[in-house]
């Protein structure tokens, strides 16, 4: 079980700028985060075709809970959290999940 925060990112309104930022300036500052030990981001597409709620979504894992609160608390979170209006024109909607895994 690992605790993870994601971020999901409605439409932007220019989604060239929003790829451009995020990658130039975005994804360094939440790399940054302490205790990160894993980080993801991917486009969002819909299996019916149909427009999906969101545009992109961000993965932000830790070992554990203390290590997440610890990294939630940082000036580097707090800078990264600060810089979500320089580009997400399209809103952006946080949440935590514990997350288990499965063998198959």
């Amino acid at each position: 079980m690992s605790p993870r925060i994601s971020v999901c990112y409605g439409k932007p309104t220019d989604e060239a700028a929003f790829d451009d930022y995020y990658t130039r300036v975005h994804m360094p500052l939440a790399k940054a985060v302490p205790g990160l030990t894993r980080f993801t981001f991917g486009k969002v597409s819909s299996l019916d075709g149909t427009e999906p709620p969101y545009y992109a979504v961000a993965g932000l894992y830790f070992a554990d809970a203390e290590t997440m609160q610890t990294g939630l608390r940082s000036p580097e979170m707090r800078a990264a959290g600060a810089d979500v209006q320089n580009f997400a024109t399209g809103g952006a909607t946080m949440f935590v999940a514990d997350e288990h895994e499965f063998d198959l």
